[in-house]
Parts: structure tokens; sequence; C-alpha cells
């Protein structure tokens, strides 16, 4: 049997629901991210785009393997992706949050990314307020690499979404 290669609104809401139960400071990123700025669910999704506090990351990675999770790929402390059978896959990202509100995540050369504050909002999808990147970082997000089609069809959708 092979891997399930797509993830639903249930497991995408399942994973904020292990998210906010644990207090854990987040902000979804990547396709689904770029759906919850749209409010609606506009393309198939294979796996779902988390950043998050890097102080929670050892109780985040306890938390997803009691789930299910198994880790794939251990690029820490830039990224973690994981899978389940049951709930796809998942791309944890840890961020160093700064008091101003700014942020930094690690990059695989030793060095960081340094973000705005302005790159982190909220956007309500099925009814909820759930923490995104803003369409401004979507934007950033997805610049500097030869897009793919599922990158230009996110950013035809943050075109016309309004901030």
């Amino acid at each position: 049997m092979g891997r399930k290669e797509a993830t639903t609104k249930e497991d995408l809401m399942t994973v904020i629901g292990i998210l906010e139960n644990a207090g854990i400071t987040y902000w979804i990123d990547g396709g689904w991210g770029v759906d919850i700025l749209a409010g609606k669910q506009t393309r198939t999704h294979r796996d779902i785009d988390i950043n998050f506090d890097a102080q929670y990351t050892e109780k985040l990675l306890n938390l997803l393997l009691e789930c299910g999770y198994e880790v794939d790929t251990d690029w820490e402390p830039v990224r973690i992706e994981l899978y389940s059978e049951k709930y796809g896959y998942l791309d944890i990202h840890p961020f160093v949050l700064n008091k101003d509100g700014t942020a930094k995540q690690a990059d695989l050369e030793g060095g960081w990314y340094e973000f705005e504050k302005d790159l982190f909002g909220n956007a309500v999808f099925e009814g909820k307020t759930i923490p995104c990147i803003s369409v401004k970082g979507q934007k950033i997000f997805h610049s500097g690499y030869d897009l793919r089609d599922k990158d230009k069809h996110d950013i035809l959708i943050l075109e016309n979404v309004s901030e």
C-alpha cells in the first residue's frame, strides 16, 4: 500500500487541535496557509506546513509521535518532516520568537532567516480563526525559486485575497 499523498481539511483541523491543546504558538504556512487566507480549500495539499515557537520543539515532536507520526526527514533546527498513515505529511519549522513580534528561523548554512512581525497573522477558515502566515509573508515565501504549478496557483489565489 502506498503512502497517503494528500492531507484533508480534517487532517488540518486535527493538527491544529493538537497544537492548540498543547498551548503551542503556531502559524500555518504553505498551501494550506494560502487556503486559510482564501477562506476555502482551493487545491489538494500533500502536506501541512507549520511554523511554531521553537521552544516547544521537543514537546511538539513527542505529541506528534504519540499521535502516530514518524520522523521522515530531520533537518533540525531548520525543519522536520513527519508522516502518519492516518494524517499524511506534516512539515514543521521551528521559529525563534522575539519579544518585539519578529522571528527568525535557522537556515541550512548555519545562519538565520529574519521575519518581520507583519508576516504573521490569522484568518477565518471553516468558521475558526486560525494563525497563518500573512498574504505579504506568503508572497515572500513564494519567491526566490522556480515556481511549480501549485506555487503559481497559490500566487493567483493570494492576488485575490484582501488583507
